[in-house]
């Protein structure tokens, strides 16, 4: 059977969109990646650093919808990498493009139509017209959600989800105070450590405190015991919805960041403008003008760099209990930043030109996987793929997939 070139459109050439750039870029499947940005001069650079002729750039506004209808001409997917404020008009445009549609995380829209278990946005209309959006598909959420469905295929019901993420540097940083850097997109982190989390508890959402429950978690070696805290994250969201057999506890854990709970504390999360000796400015904005931006790491990586032992080793475990056959289980998932060797990295870099794929890697595959109609039309969330048919095509990406799955069972003998 003959396979069907595929167009991309990627909206956002910053932290993950360039890596999803280039991925694609050496993708024989893929003919043309439309690389859109409203900072022409950054897409201009990503398109520069790969080096392909597949990729064309263009300006676009992602708040207007005639600048993505057209970049989206002709598309077979739109891969969302921009702001989750932008979701709802880049679904927009996907619909009006005849595109499927991926983003990585959620909008406030979103985030009300689940704990109001409300219709998704738009689900109908991409039922209709036999397409797929699939909502919050990167890492966490996303591999996240995959691997619960992974374990939830294998039991007869659910009763507890619970995700835990942890890290810290892989040696003791030179200064004694830095500046704050989250790893990722500032904008939204920021955001998500001001929200109040969500937790769905005994069958209902519930939300707490920001940095409410804190606790001592222990991760396997070389990460060991870290604090962690409630955080504001999609998982708890959608694995309710979407997983079903009976789930009643879905909890999301995150590392405590006492830099980040500082800057909430002072407001700097804030929206609203302040006066400043004559002056109205939002807090945010100053706190997001003065933070590093994540995509300058795709601009340093090379051979050498890739091979070098990394700054920062992280660890998430996913833990779920539920029932099979009459007899109560527990699974134990393990992911973390040191299963992949030097050797793996430089063999991916060479393949894909990144090694920043925990993201985009993922939402390519869902990408793919919308357009080779391997999974429901509509709205849906990354549990709605088959987990052995996403991990595979990530594989063959060139994205290895490394997990230790640990079982236990409880018995009670009467």
């Amino acid at each position: 059977m003959q396979v069907k070139i595929l167009k991309f459109l990627v909206v956002g050439a910053g932290g993950q969109g360039a890596p999803c750039a280039s991925i694609l870029s050496r993708d024989p499947e893929v003919s043309e990646i439309v690389l859109a940005d409203i900072d022409l001069e950054l897409a201009k650079k990503v398109s520069r650093k790969i080096g392909s002729d597949k990729i064309t750039i263009t300006r676009v506004d992602a708040g207007n919808l005639e600048d993505l209808l057209n970049a989206a001409k002709g598309v077979d997917a739109i891969i969302n990498l921009t702001l989750p404020r932008f979701n709802s008009n880049i679904k927009k445009a996907a619909l009006k493009s005849g595109a499927h549609y991926v983003d990585t995380a959620f909008d406030e829209k979103t985030w009300k139509e689940l704990t109001g278990n409300k219709p998704l946005e738009f689900d109908k209309e991409f039922k209709k017209a036999g397409l797929t959006a699939v909502i919050g598909c990167g890492g966490s959420p996303g591999i996240t959600n995959v691997l619960v469905r992974y374990v939830c295929d294998k039991l007869d019901s659910v009763d507890k989800i619970r995700l835990v993420m942890g890290g810290k540097p892989s040696k003791e940083p030179e200064e004694v105070v830095e500046a704050w850097d989250p790893g990722w997109c500032p904008d939204v982190a920021i955001d998500d450590y001001a929200e109040k989390p969500v937790i769905f508890e005994n069958g209902e959402y519930k939300r707490y405190l920001p940095f409410s429950g804190l606790e001592e978690y222990k991760f396997p070696d070389p990460v060991g015991p870290r604090l962690v805290t409630r955080h504001s994250h999609e998982e708890p969201l959608t694995l309710p919805r979407f997983i079903g057999k009976g789930v009643k506890n879905v909890d999301f854990m995150y590392p405590l960041d006492i830099i980040a709970g500082a800057l909430v504390k002072l407001g700097f999360a804030s929206y609203d403008t302040i006066n400043v000796k004559g002056v109205k400015v939002a807090p945010r904005d100053v706190l997001l003008s003065l933070v590093r931006r994540p995509v300058n790491s795709f601009f340093t990586e090379n051979e050498s760099t890739v091979v070098t032992p990394p700054e920062y080793i992280w660890s998430m475990v996913i833990e779920i209990d539920g029932e099979k056959a009459g007899y109560r289980l527990k699974y134990t998932l393990t992911q973390g930043s040191t299963e992949t060797s030097a050797d793996e990295k430089l063999k991916m870099f060479r393949r894909l030109g990144t090694t920043d794929t925990f993201v985009a890697a993922p939402a390519i595959t869902a990408a793919k996987m919308c357009i080779k109609g391997n999974v429901d039309r509509g709205v849906i969330a990354p549990e709605g793929f088959d987990p052995v048919i996403f991990l595979k095509m990530m594989v063959d990406m060139g994205v290895p997939v490394k997990f230790r799955e640990i079982v236990s069972k409880s018995v009670t003998i009467a």
